[in-house]
């Protein structure tokens, strides 16, 4: 068998699968557990149209100072970006903390 020709065909191969393979982006949006509505708001439109694109969105939930006491306001935060999500995209990784900040990554459905 000709090595030029075995070495063209697997070339051609991994072309093929290249194509048809799709790549997943992570946005990521940062909010705060004080976030106002509107402002919430406006956040969950933008993540459900880079779930109905596919991508995976990464909430990033920041603290500063004294909001470390009021961790129960972030996990609301957590259950209503969960709950707005849901018709869009499912949990992949549930929130957890990482020193300052809590993170919650949704991908599409």
């Amino acid at each position: 068998m000709d090595s030029g020709k075995y070495k063209y065909e697997l070339q051609k191969k991994a072309n093929q699968a290249k194509k048809k393979q799709k790549v997943i982006n992570l946005k990521e949006i940062k909010l705060r557990p004080v976030t106002d509505k509107h402002d919430y708001d406006f956040k969950i439109k933008n993540a459900q149209k880079f779930l109905t694109a596919g991508d995976k969105v990464k909430f990033t939930i920041k603290f500063k100072g004294r909001e470390m006491e009021y961790l129960k306001a972030a996990y609301d935060l957590v259950r209503r970006i969960t709950e707005d999500t849901k018709e869009v995209g499912k949990v992949e990784q549930h929130a957890k903390m990482e020193g300052r900040q809590m993170t919650l990554i949704i991908q599409a459905l």
